[in-house]
């Protein structure tokens, strides 16, 4: 790094088919990590995948629920047969 334009070792990105210094057994073991850095990565998608999906699921079931009690609240039918009923008693 002491020239201009040339790249330190750190940034620098090799193949390990082709770089000539590693042994079998540093490819391998680079492999294992790059799959299992990549495994990590799928799991943090899909936990957030799955929060999200289950965040759209309990807001519908919510929805649903509130929706429910609302309509069965305004109903009167109910209300309008006691009525009636207790009329037919008071003429009796």
């Amino acid at each position: 790094p002491g020239e201009p334009g040339e790249t330190a070792a750190f940034a620098r990105r090799i193949d390990p088919a082709r770089e000539p210094g590693l042994s079998p057994e540093q490819r391998r073991f680079m492999a294992q990590v790059e799959y299992a850095q990549r495994q990590r990565a799928l799991q943090r998608r899909l936990r957030s995948r799955n929060v999200l999906l289950a965040l759209g699921i309990g807001a519908v079931t919510f929805g649903i629920y509130g929706y429910t009690f609302y309509s069965v609240s305004q109903e009167r039918f109910l209300d309008e047969l006691e009525q009636e009923a207790e009329a037919a008693r008071a003429r009796a």
